[in-house]
C-alpha cells in the first residue's frame, strides 16, 4: 500500500515537472514580446501613473470653480477670577459654544480658474501623447532586438550547414584518397577546415544565446527557458521601398506623437500667459455665513437652555467682496513677460521637433536605400560565389585544384552568405523604421 502511494506521488511529481518545463519553455511571438514590454516596462508604468495624477489634477482644478462649504465649531471653557466691578473679583466659570456654516463662491477672477482647468486638461492630453511616444519607441526597440535574434539564428543555421558540409567533404576526400586520386595530406586539410567550422559554429551559438539574453533582459524576463518564435523572413524586394520621402514626412508631421506633444506644449504656454494676465484684472467673490452660539456662566442662574439659546442667537451674514490690483511690485508684469518667453520657447521646441523628425526620417530613408543596394549586391555576390565553389569543387575532384585554393573559394562563399544575411536583416529593419514613421503595425 505504501509503495502504491509512493508511486502515485512520483507520477504526480513527474507530471508537475513536465508542466513546469513546458511553461518555462514558452515560445514568445513578436506580438507577445511587444505586448509584454508595453505592459511591464517601468517607463510605461510610470507614465500611466502620471496620467492617473493628471486625472486627479483635472478633477481638482474643476472643483476650484465650485463653491466651498465649511462647517465650523468651537467649545470654550474659562476658569478663574474675573473682575466684575472695579476692585471686585469673583471666581467665574464660563462655557461657550459656537457653530457656523460658511459658503464661499468665486464669481470672477480674471478667468484664472477656467484657464487653469483647461491647462490641466491639456497636461493630461499631452502626457497621454508622450506615453504613446514612449510605447512606440519601446515597440521599435523590441522589434529590432527580435530581428537580431532571427539574424543570429540564421547565422547559426548557416554555420551548422558548413559543419555538415565539411563532414561530408571529409568522407568524399577519404574516398578519393582511397581511390588514389588525391594525396592523404588532403584529409588533414579538410579536417582542419572542419575544426575551423566547428569553432565558427560555437561562436554563432554564443551570439544567438547573447541575442536571446538581450531580448529577455529587455522584456525583464528570466533567460532560463526563454525562447522566441522563429519567423521566416522572406527575401525582401525593392517593392518594399518607398520611392518618395515626401509622403512619409507629410504623414509624420500630422501624426507623430513628438510633434503633437510640442503642439500641446504651445497651447499650455499660451494658457499660462492668460493665467498670468489675470493678475491685472479685478476679482469678485461672494460669501455667506450662518451661525449661532451658546453661553453659560456660574454667575447666572437664568440662562436659557442650550437649544433655546442656539435658536435665539442664530444669525446670517452675506458678503460681496472685490479686489482691484493697482500695484503688485511688478509681479504681474514680470509673470506675463516670462510666460511670453515660455511661449516663444515652446514654438522653438516645435520647430526643433520638426527638424529632428525630418532629419531622422531622411536618415532612415537614405539608410534604407543604401541597405537595399547592399542587399541586391550581396545576392549577386552569393550567387557568383556559389557558382565559383561548384566549379572549384569539380576541379578539385579532378585533381586540377589543390585543397588550399578550394578552401579559399569556400571561405569566400561563407563570407558572401554572411554578408547576404546581414544585408537582408539590415534592410528589413530599416524598412520597418520607415513603416514606423508611417504608423504601420510593426508586427506585420
Amino acid at each position: 500500500m505504501i509503495n502504491k502511494k509512493v508511486s502515485v506521488m512520483f507520477i504526480f511529481a513527474c507530471l508537475f515537472s513536465i508542466v513546469s518545463i513546458a511553461q518555462e519553455k514558452k515560445v514568445w511571438t513578436l506580438e507577445e514580446c511587444i505586448n509584454y514590454a508595453l505592459d511591464n516596462n517601468i517607463s510605461v508604468r510610470q507614465g500611466e501613473n502620471t496620467l492617473l495624477i493628471n486625472e486627479q489634477d483635472v478633477i481638482a482644478s474643476d472643483g476650484n470653480r465650485l463653491p466651498s462649504l465649511d462647517l465650523s465649531g468651537r467649545q470654550g471653557l474659562t476658569l478663574g477670577n474675573q473682575e466684575i466691578f472695579p476692585g471686585q473679583f469673583v471666581d467665574r466659570t464660563a462655557n461657550s459654544t459656537n457653530i457656523g456654516i460658511n459658503i464661499n463662491q468665486p464669481i470672477f477672477n480674471g478667468f484664472r480658474l477656467t484657464n487653469l482647468y483647461k491647462q490641466s486638461q491639456l497636461t493630461l492630453e499631452r502626457n497621454q501623447l508622450e506615453l504613446n511616444r514612449i510605447k512606440d519607441n519601446i515597440s521599435l526597440n523590441v522589434v529590432n532586438t527580435y530581428l537580431n535574434v532571427l539574424f543570429n539564428k540564421e547565422n547559426l543555421e548557416t554555420a551548422q550547414a558548413q559543419v555538415e558540409f565539411s563532414k561530408a567533404q571529409i568522407e568524399q576526400v577519404k574516398e578519393l584518397v582511397d581511390a588514389g586520386v588525391q594525396p592523404r595530406a588532403n584529409i588533414y586539410d579538410v579536417e582542419a577546415t572542419l575544426s575551423s567550422d566547428e569553432q565558427n559554429l560555437t561562436v554563432a551559438e554564443n551570439n544567438y544565446n547573447l541575442a536571446l539574453l538581450t531580448l529577455s533582459q529587455l522584456l525583464q524576463l528570466p533567460y532560463d527557458g526563454f525562447e522566441v518564435e522563429i519567423i521566416d523572413i522572406d527575401s525582401p524586394s525593392a517593392a518594399l521601398m518607398y520611392s518618395d520621402i515626401s509622403q512619409i514626412l507629410d504623414y509624420a508631421y500630422d501624426n507623430r506623437y513628438e510633434i503633437k506633444v510640442a503642439e500641446k506644449d504651445i497651447e499650455s504656454a499660451e494658457l499660462s500667459t492668460e493665467i498670468s494676465r489675470s493678475g491685472f484684472l479685478p476679482s469678485v467673490s461672494f460669501n455667506y455665513g450662518f451661525g449661532s452660539n451658546v453661553f453659560y456662566s456660574n454667575l447666572s442662574d437664568d440662562e436659557a437652555s442650550f437649544f433655546n439659546q442656539l435658536n435665539d442667537n442664530k444669525s446670517q451674514n452675506f458678503g460681496l467682496s472685490f479686489r482691484v490690483p493697482i500695484f503688485s511690485q511688478f509681479q504681474n508684469k514680470t509673470a506675463v513677460a516670462k510666460s511670453k518667453i515660455q511661449e516663444e520657447n515652446a514654438k522653438l521646441n516645435l520647430d526643433q521637433a520638426k527638424l529632428d523628425l525630418e532629419s531622422n526620417i531622411q536618415r532612415a530613408f537614405t539608410d534604407a536605400q543604401a541597405a537595399l543596394k547592399a542587399y541586391e549586391a550581396a545576392k549577386k555576390s552569393k550567387a557568383a560565389q556559389l557558382l565559383a565553389l561548384q566549379n572549384s569543387q569539380e576541379r578539385y575532384n579532378l585533381g586540377s585544384m589543390n585543397s588550399f585554393d578550394l578552401e579559399q573559394t569556400r571561405i569566400q562563399l561563407i563570407n558572401a552568405q554572411s554578408r547576404l544575411i546581414n544585408a537582408k536583416y539590415d534592410f528589413v529593419f530599416k524598412t520597418k523604421v520607415l513603416d514606423f514613421y508611417l504608423g504601420k503595425p510593426l508586427t506585420d
